[in-house]
């Protein structure tokens, strides 16, 4: 498929998904719409513009390659910057005018202590079904972050097999103590300070961890959310396939930060459970042997689908990237 046919292809899917945004919800969710009755199309009009741009570039794995930490960077800014203002006072910086602690954990600790309010436990399960586990690499508000610390060193270093696990029995701990902070009707505000304190040890693993390895030692061995990404997106149809006349000449393992390139998994032709679709590594392998699978499609047809889909998702989740 050509880049100007995966342009059109991302704007109309960003236009149509905005459009619905903007006519269904009886509360305005696009920003500009909250401050100026109408604006909200002009909105529109500038993400499904933007989302046609950025399929355009990613086309070329090469320029994906070098794009992708960017705008993912970017999408957390932006993200953070209005809940900053939202914090100062501006209520309409907030998508429901209140304030929920941005830790990805959240996502499923919230729903087991309040019992209920499942919107982003919906959207990441509906965004995960739709993109596999590129959640983790394209849309993440905090993964952003991980990735960022981990290109602070050139060099990617192996993880202990063992820390590999540890989301596992992350995950367990988090929904345990949720559901007995429940059951024993613990305060609200003690609650939060148990999600911030788990929150600001993500931020200590990214830093001290993340850095010094060169690795997402955040997003690979801590954070639960990452966890259930990829074992929902084993439902996904999208998957990253080696395939057999690969030369096992370790090129993409260079540049996987999610340890789904390790030296056993290359040769064995098959990618680690902890693959993000990030798609770092297709730009590496000149001889196109790894690459994006969807069914009844070829790679360069699988890959430009992919990119249609996940351009879209990243200009809609930034067109309303708000808590």
């Amino acid at each position: 498929m050509s880049a100007r046919f995966n342009a059109v292809a991302a704007s109309l899917l960003t236009g149509v998904l905005l459009l619905v945004i903007q006519v269904v919800p009886a509360r305005p969710l696009l920003l500009a719409e909250r401050f100026w009755q109408g604006a909200g199309w002009l909105q529109v009009v500038f993400f499904t513009i933007y989302a046609g741009w950025l399929a355009f570039k990613f086309s070329e794995a090469n320029n994906a390659l070098r794009l992708r930490p960017r705008i993912w960077l970017l999408f957390s800014l932006v993200f953070f910057a209005q809940l900053v203002m939202g914090l100062a006072g501006f209520e309409k910086m907030l998508m429901t005018g209140k304030l929920h602690l941005p830790i990805p954990a959240l996502i499923i600790a919230g729903p087991l202590y309040r019992g209920g309010d499942f919107f982003m436990l919906i959207l990441f399960t509906a965004t995960v079904l739709v993109a596999g586990p590129a959640w983790c690499s394209h849309l993440c508000y905090i993964g952003a972050w991980d990735d960022l610390c981990s290109r602070s060193r050139n060099t990617i270093g192996e993880l202990p097999v063992w820390w590999r696990r540890a989301r596992i029995a992350m995950l367990m701990v988090v929904v345990v103590v949720t559901l007995l902070l429940r059951a024993l009707n613990v305060a609200t505000a003690t609650a939060l300070l148990f999600a911030g304190i788990f929150g600001l040890t993500g931020v200590a693993v990214m830093l001290g961890l993340s850095r010094k390895i060169g690795t997402m030692v955040h997003c690979t061995s801590f954070c639960p959310i990452g966890l259930l990404a990829n074992w929902l997106g084993k439902i996904s149809p999208w998957r990253m396939r080696i395939a057999t006349g690969c030369s096992g000449c370790m090129q993409c393992q260079k540049v996987c930060r999610y340890e789904a390139l390790s030296r056993e998994n290359i040769l064995a032709r098959r990618v680690g459970n902890s693959c993000t679709l990030c798609g770092d590594c297709v730009a590496l392998c000149h001889s196109g042997q790894i690459g994006y699978r969807l069914p009844l499609l070829s790679a360069e047809k699988a890959r430009a689908a992919f990119v249609t889909v996940i351009t879209s998702l990243h200009a809609v989740f930034l067109a309303v990237a708000r808590i």
